[in-house]
């Protein structure tokens, strides 16, 4: 068994619209059928008794090793705690080698947990030794360093539950919520609308009690101090007991708590120096330890915090006490379990000495040891949730306190006796407020009702009907894509919106390009998300980047498909037949938002006969209205637009509205077939957004498909009287589509300079020259600057192939490199003639033909 590829699919994707890691499996013969390795499922279910019976997708496929290696991958995540339910093997049309797709929660985990079962399957097949549970707790361990804490956590969960899209823009805390100029961002506990003066302010525990005592919040009497002589010095001048601490501080770390001796004092200000320089010495309130977390301006939770300890029962040691606490399962290291294991370390022991006792000493049955005097979370302690029990007078000083410093998210420590009543009548008061607080103590507290204080941030940072999304189009299929994308994303800037655009030229954030080359893939789309400068996003979507990652987005409000047509790449990545395409290409529909459309095309069948997987709603666009499908569809009520009289006509039940072609330059009055599909298309898109008939009309009349606005797009110049084309097509159905565009514009002889992308198959190289035989006088033959993996002049042979028997080719000729054939297309071309120049680059093709047209 070997695995030659494993790619990670980060969002919704051919086989599932969940992340999930694709690799690709090889069998030896004797792999195939699980059953001609002998006792191989018994010995992998011994090694993994939780693995279960083995099974297939469907129930008629053959168990191999790579289903068995499929679910062992899948289980093992399963089984170390990772929300895990989908998996698929898939036979591919080479033999013996296999799809395997498995789910993931955490794109590492995933990886590793695919390791891990090629290492399990190889020993139940030899017949090895495999540790089950030090790979349960690798990935276990794996799992908690790369998911989100459970702030974060959840936050992001509450964000979900509210439609909100989410992405991590980091492996720590901060995430995106939301998108472009709708976005909002989170760090921790933690909005971005926090200042870091606040968050400042917040971490200088001396500057803190002085706004707050100006602002009339009860705050203990403290100073910092540099040294312990002055530790000592201020404990006498504020009265004992004390509190010495960091003044930065955070987590209860190094800080000690009701203390009385000089030595103690000291010995507090050199464990403090050891988390900061500057430490603070306050007076020490008696009391409970409450934790009240403010969200904007309300008072969302509070909890009663205890520091660690431990009850005796007359028999056990304090350190076996300790033991059986942490053995709770609730208890694990740092923040991804509701509580933490109690830490036996130096400052445990201090407090057991202040209590007369050791780690080895057995206190009586019922005695309370405490293991430390502070009650932080992340030292060991419980929480019981009071915030039902909080009176008003100390919600509002907690929100007083939180409003001082500036914290949109404030966790507001508090010291007194009870927070039935007000501070002041008690003696009790503000010792702390910090920002990015943590939320585990609300969200599982030890005792008492959890809180959903995710839902609470997320209801302060994005009001009520609110979801962070801007409006985003995919459009996939064929041939068409980037015109449509242009020009969709032309009708949106036309009503004045912010435009995120990413085509097979580049990335454009409002017209300016940003990124060249090909971006229509994920990584692309991903980054015009991130833009703040975004309200409204159109991806061309292509079939690269759903293969390698899946979408960038979980749904779309408009996802257009242009055609299908005789496929295109056919042959690559195990797609290689239409109707594998369309599976592929379908993807964008099956993710369409509830409330969104599918905008299909009606006059091709394999397009059509998507409607039936869209979660949303559909229009059909043809040239033709009666076409049967866009007819049935009319019919019915739903929206279609179709061409009649020389109009665009948009309809719905009763409602129609017509924009003539003569006003769409694109078409070129209506004689260019393809850009009036293309055409439709948009228009059939805007009126999905919602956008105004006005605008739509503006930004049809005022989109021209010239080399700046469409480049390589059936890009005409007028030279010496001739025309000249330029165009970017490169697949048999373009060829098709270009010769019914130039049988529209009359010329004396037709010249076409042409050149084939070496990754597509034989036949569809021989098949384009074989249609642009039946159209042009002379035929321009070029080498692509690159071969993609064929041999010299092996393409040109293809398309000489092509040519045999042409209809109308008369004059074929050959020439090294795209500039040099272009140079002679035009020293051939004479008034009245018309040249067809399918460019392969682009951006320099087309900047040679306007300095040899513009010297000409």
């Amino acid at each position: 068994m070997d695995i030659s590829r494993i790619r990670a699919l980060r969002g919704p994707n051919l086989w599932t619209r969940r992340t999930a890691i694709e690799a690709i499996v090889t069998l030896s013969q004797g792999e195939r059928p699980l059953d001609s390795i002998p006792g191989f499922e018994e010995r992998l279910r011994q090694r993994f008794p939780e693995l279960g019976f083995l099974r297939t997708t469907r129930q008629s496929e053959t168990l191999t090793l790579a289903h068995a290696l499929e679910f062992t991958a899948l289980c093992l995540q399963a089984q170390a705690g990772c929300p895990v339910t989908f998996s698929r093997t898939a036979r591919t049309v080479d033999p013996g080698v296999f799809q395997i797709v498995v789910e993931y929660s955490e794109e590492a985990v995933g990886r590793r947990a695919l390791q891990l079962a090629l290492d399990l399957c190889q020993a139940a097949r030899e017949d090895a030794p495999f540790d089950l549970e030090a790979a349960l707790a690798e990935l276990r361990a794996l799992d908690e360093d790369e998911r989100l804490g459970p702030s974060t956590g959840a936050i992001v969960e509450a964000a979900v539950n509210r439609g909100i899209p989410y992405r991590r823009l980091t492996s720590g805390s901060l995430v995106q919520l939301g998108w472009g100029s709708r976005q909002r961002r989170i760090q921790a506990a933690e909005m971005d609308s926090t200042s870091a003066i606040a968050e400042a302010i917040a971490q200088d525990k001396a500057l803190t009690k002085k706004l707050l005592r100006a602002a009339g919040v009860p705050v203990p009497e403290g100073r910092p101090v540099a040294s312990a002589d002055e530790a000592w010095a201020a404990a006498q001048e504020i009265g004992l007991p004390v509190v010495v601490k960091p003044l930065d501080g955070n987590q209860g770390k190094g800080v000690t708590v009701n203390l009385h001796a000089e030595a103690d004092i000291r010995r507090a200000y050199e464990v403090a120096r050891e988390f900061r320089d500057d430490v603070m010495v306050e007076r020490y309130l008696p009391g409970g330890d409450y934790r009240l977390l403010v969200v904007g301006e309300k008072l969302v939770a509070a909890a009663r915090r205890e520091p660690p300890n431990v009850i005796g029962d007359g028999v056990s040691s304090v350190r076996a006490l300790v033991e059986q606490v942490n053995a709770d399962p609730r208890r694990g290291e740092g923040h991804a379990t509701s509580l933490t294991r109690i830490r036996f370390d130096e400052i445990a022991l201090r407090t057991l000495e202040k209590q007369g006792l050791d780690a080895d000493s057995v206190p009586e049955k019922g005695r309370r040891v405490v293991l430390r005097n502070n009650a932080n979370l992340s030292t060991g302690g419980t929480a019981t949730d009071v915030t039902g029990d909080v009176h008003p007078e100390v919600a509002a000083r907690a929100i007083e306190a939180a409003r001082m410093v500036g914290l949109d998210i404030c966790g507001v420590d508090v010291v007194c006796e009870t927070v039935l009543r007000p501070l002041e009548e008690q003696g009790g008061g503000i010792v702390e407020v910090n920002a990015a607080p943590g939320l585990r103590m609300h969200l599982a507290p030890s005792y008492g009702k959890p809180r959903d204080v995710g839902k609470a941030i997320i209801d302060a940072m994005f009001p009520p009907g609110e979801n962070g999304r801007i409006p985003v189009v995919a459009v996939t299929g064929t041939n068409g894509k980037t015109t449509t994308v242009r020009l969709i994303a032309h009708l949106l800037r036309t009503r004045g919106l912010g435009v995120g655009m990413t085509n097979t030229d580049g990335i454009y954030v409002n017209g300016v390009q940003i990124d060249s080359g090909d971006c229509s893939g994920p990584r692309s789309a991903r980054n015009v998300l991130m833009n703040p400068l975004v309200d409204a996003a159109v991806f061309e979507t292509a079939r690269g980047g759903l293969l390698r990652e899946g979408l960038a987005f979980d749904h779309a409000d408009v996802a257009v498909v242009t055609n299908i047509g005789m496929g295109d790449h056919l042959g690559l990545n195990f797609i290689t037949t239409v109707d594998d395409l369309a599976v592929l290409k379908r993807v964008v529909v099956r993710n369409v938002a509830k409330s969104g459309f599918a905008v299909l095309n009606a006059a091709d069948p394999v397009v059509a006969a998507m409607a039936a997987q869209c979660p949303g709603k559909v229009i059909f666009f043809a040239a033709d209205g009666d076409q049967p499908v866009l007819a049935a569809h009319r019919a019915q009520g739903g929206r279609v637009v179709f061409v009649q009289d020389g109009d665009l006509v948009a309809m719905e039940g009763g409602f129609e509205t017509r924009l003539p072609l003569a006003g769409v330059p694109l078409t070129h009055g209506g004689r260019i077939g393809f850009q009036v599909d293309n055409a439709m298309a948009a228009l059939a898109a805007g009126w999905a957004l919602g956008l105004d008939w006005g605008v739509i009309r503006q930004g049809l009349a005022s989109f021209n498909a010239d080399t700046g606005n469409a480049p390589g797009r059936f890009n005409v110049l007028p030279y010496k009287g001739a025309t000249v084309i330029a165009d970017y097509g490169h697949n048999p159905d373009a060829m098709a589509a270009l010769v019914a565009a130039v049988e529209n514009l009359p010329a004396l002889r037709r010249t076409v300079v042409i050149s084939g992308a070496g990754d597509r198959r034989d036949e569809d190289i021989r098949q384009q020259t074989r249609i642009l035989g039946a159209a042009f006088d002379t035929v321009i033959l070029y080498q692509d600057a690159c071969q993609r993996g064929r041999a010299d002049g092996e393409v040109l042979a293809l398309l000489r192939e092509g040519l045999q028997g042409a209809s109308r080719t008369r004059v074929v000729e050959e020439i090294h490199g795209e500039f040099a054939a272009i140079d002679r297309a035009l020293e051939l071309l004479q008034p009245g003639e018309l040249c067809l120049v399918l460019v392969d680059q682009v951006e320099e093709s087309l900047a040679h033909l306007r300095t040899r047209i513009g010297a000409g």
